[in-house]
């Protein structure tokens, strides 16, 4: 899964950022408006499910699936105009799965307000703002290049053309009127149709509230609030220290936790924003246990089995003959593939199986 964190200046999407990679990144190639290159990280998601895994299958290897985060550099260009979010910069967000949206709520006197003051449902519609703003320029442009087409085109090509002229006009009105695409109602074929286009307000988002050390026994009225203030119902929130979090991506693990017990937080934010990101992708988890090695793969919510052979390798897909399949809680519940053998717990599934999450699957195919 690929992430792009966004953010009006001084919002703290940096320290954000390097929380969340564990202070780990590398420039990417391709540079931004301000003429720098984002800042790219990759994490590995925390399935306590290994873990379990590991104790049961005692593996020489564990591998854990990844997150790749895209920090974009800071802009010369004013938010509000939009123009923040084109060029090169839309050019890396498009690729994106979803966004984190940093929203400033720390209060720090060494921190200029760019706005003047703290208002985090005022930056949540600037910045949806500018997002919009982008998808209407796309909109715009393809609406264009369609009545250019419609001058010259062939009478059994029209009506397509004419459908698709329908949609984004569809597309334009609704950003107008500032709903996002998220949010909009289309048909299985507009939804096929829009594949090739990388709006942004279609892409899932989390609005991550940048909150200070001070604020942290507070952070669930806080969340109520907006959440209550929020006008949108498909976006998720949640709140973080980026700060705090980005000094305790310094230090060993257990040292990490008893800092996190000490401020009174019950579970650790940054993988919590990791299961709220998979959430809001929709994607889940499959584990394989092949040659000493426990890995975990993952796939979209809705993934036939073929599909999932073909995400460990493309000769699985085409030569898939069936896999075999445990859940994970019968697995831990038996403590071992034999026993789960033999109570019949493990499955003998099709290329049409639905994958769900946590089954452990042995893939049977032939090249």
């Amino acid at each position: 899964m690929e992430i792009g964190i966004i953010g009006l200046p001084q919002s703290g999407k940096t320290s954000v950022f390097y929380a969340l990679t564990g202070g780990k990144a590398t420039p990417a190639l391709r540079p931004s408006a301000s003429g720098q290159a984002p800042s790219v990280g990759v994490a590995k998601v925390n399935d306590p499910r290994l873990a379990v895994l590991e104790g049961i299958f005692k593996p020489t290897k564990v591998v854990f699936p990844d997150i790749r985060y895209t920090d974009l550099a800071p802009s010369s260009q004013e938010f509000g105009k939009g123009l923040v979010l084109g060029g090169q910069s839309l050019s890396v967000l498009s690729t994106v799965d979803a966004l984190i949206h940093v929203v400033r709520v720390f209060d720090d006197a060494t921190v200029p307000l760019i706005e003047g003051t703290i208002n985090p449902l005022r930056d949540i519609s600037t910045m949806e703002l500018e997002m919009e703003f982008s998808d209407m320029i796309i909109a715009d442009r393809r609406l264009q290049k369609i009545e250019d087409t419609l001058k010259g085109v062939r009478a059994h090509e029209k009506d397509l053309l004419l459908q698709e002229q329908e949609l984004f006009r569809k597309i334009k009105s609704g950003l107008e009127n500032e709903v996002p695409l998220i949010e909009m109602e289309f048909s299985a074929e507009e939804t096929k149709n829009l594949e090739n286009y990388q709006f942004l307000t279609a892409k899932p988002l989390l609005v991550l509230l940048n909150i200070g050390e001070n604020q942290v026994k507070g952070v669930s009225e806080l969340e109520e609030r907006i959440y209550a203030e929020y006008r949108r119902q498909k976006y998720k929130i949640v709140s973080l220290c980026g700060k705090f979090e980005m000094e305790l991506a310094q230090l060993g693990e257990d040292e990490a936790e008893e800092f996190r017990s000490a401020m009174g937080l019950v579970e650790n934010n940054v993988d919590k924003i990791v299961r709220l990101s998979y959430e809001l992708v929709d994607l889940i988890s499959f584990f394989t246990i092949v040659s000493g090695e426990v890995k975990a793969w993952t796939i979209k919510r809705g993934t036939t089995a073929l599909k999932a052979a073909g995400k460990i390798h493309s000769d699985m897909e085409q030569g898939f003959i069936r896999g075999e399949v445990v859940a994970y809680d019968d697995l831990v519940q038996c403590g071992s593939i034999p026993e789960a053998k033999k109570k019949g717990i493990v499955r003998l599934e099709g290329k049409n199986y639905v994958v769900q999450d946590g089954d452990i699957i042995t893939f049977l195919f032939n090249v």
